[in-house]
């Protein structure tokens, strides 16, 4: 399986993870084309920082997913179209849920459609694990309930049922991959990972401040998720039929900030901070995948330890800090 000389969208590419699954395209030989978030800052999100060897080779384009026509403009000759552009910060769906369904359901509705016009070979839709909301039965497989325990996930849970109703409907040959908690380098500080990292090695912080630190997690190094992207776009799947992608490992918050502190030679206090705590029946109190769906679908797997992943984004939150180059992120896009 090979995407050379394939055309290639990737929506959302600006994002933590497009901007991977955009870079592992381009040095695969694919024709790119990457879409970001239009803004008045004359910024392509993370694609700004990948080399300039791969940047130079990709098709920038600026839009919304929410706009059918642009959307409608920019599918046709595609053969894959990963759909990764969404409102994925948990705490901004509470303040605007409207905004979660216009963008995350009405913006895959627009893709879907103009895939079905179009007859695009492959399209590969982005779930999340929050659609599971707290598990009920550990390890999760694809048929365990979905769960709306956030308006960020009630969103989600919708988007995928457009797009299994369309592979239903419509025949539309559509998969969803659906990553567990992917960490790694560019990942915004609304993820715990990062926040817990910066503050660690940042001098200008004399202590690390989290949220609640008992919720357990299967995390995911964001190379490997990038990865699951490009076996879901190659490998004969169900259309219509979601497939985890996950490490298969379960650790808790606390277990990830001692092992932070360990690897970044941190002795700071940890405080506890309110104003990251989701409401009580929101938060999702354990998430573990498994994800041999997918293995035994296409061969995939994770392969980065959870310490080597975390060594490599320290690494590389260490060079930003003493590059001066801190980007506060919004919630737009993956």
């Amino acid at each position: 399986m090979t995407y050379q000389g394939k055309r290639v969208l990737v929506t959302g590419a600006d994002g933590f993870i497009g901007s991977h699954l955009t870079e592992a395209l381009v040095r695969g030989g694919a024709d790119v084309t990457a879409m970001a978030h239009y803004n008045s800052f004359d910024s392509h999100g993370w694609l700004d920082d990948l080399p300039d060897g791969v940047r130079n080779q990709l098709k920038l384009v600026r839009g919304d997913v929410r706009d059918s026509a642009f959307v409608n403009r920019i599918v046709p000759g595609q053969t894959v179209v990963f759909h990764l552009a969404a409102l994925i910060a948990i705490p901004y769906s509470y303040a605007a849920a409207q905004s979660y369904v216009e963008t995350n359901v009405m913006g895959t509705l627009n893709v879907l459609e103009a895939a079905r016009r179009w007859d695009i070979e492959r399209v590969v839709h982005t779930s999340t694990s929050e659609v599971y909301g707290t598990a009920l039965t550990m390890p999760i497989s694809e048929s365990h309930p979905l769960q709306g325990q956030s308006p960020y996930s009630a969103s989600k849970i919708g988007a995928d049922m457009m797009a299994e109703s369309y592979a239903r409907s419509f025949d539309v040959p559509v998969v969803l991959l659906r990553p567990f908690n992917t960490f790694g380098p560019r990942q915004s500080e609304r993820a715990v990972v990062p926040t817990i990292i910066r503050q660690a090695l940042d001098p200008k912080c004399a202590a690390i401040r989290v949220g609640d630190t008992s919720p357990v997690r299967d995390l995911t190094f964001v190379e490997d998720t990038a990865a699951a992207f490009l076996a879901a776009g190659l490998a004969e799947l169900e259309f219509g039929q979601a497939y985890n992608a996950g490490s298969q490992r379960a650790v808790t918050i606390s277990d990830v900030l001692d092992l932070v502190l360990e690897l970044s030679d941190s002795n700071k206090p940890v405080n506890r901070d309110e104003s990251r705590l989701r409401p009580q029946n929101s938060e999702v109190r354990a998430l573990l995948a498994n994800s041999s769906r997918l293995e035994t679908a296409t061969g995939w797997r994770a392969q980065t330890s959870l310490r080597e992943g975390l060594s490599r984004t320290i690494a590389w939150w260490r060079k930003r800090l003493n590059e001066g180059l801190i980007r506060h992120e919004m919630g737009y896009m993956t």
